[in-house]
């Protein structure tokens, strides 16, 4: 068979980063899905 090398796993540092990142654009698009909401709601109304 071939010999495809070792496997490599990502490490905690970048688990980290990634989870980070989802939560961050978790938070700003709630916030600006609700911003607009408002806004939506001041001027069309």
């Amino acid at each position: 068979m071939a010999d495809h090398g070792t496997v490599e796993y990502a490490t905690y540092e970048e688990h980290a980063k990634t989870y980070s990142l989802f939560t961050n654009l978790a938070k700003w698009g709630t916030i600006a899905v609700v911003l607009l909401m408002v806004f939506m709601w001041f001027f069309l109304l």
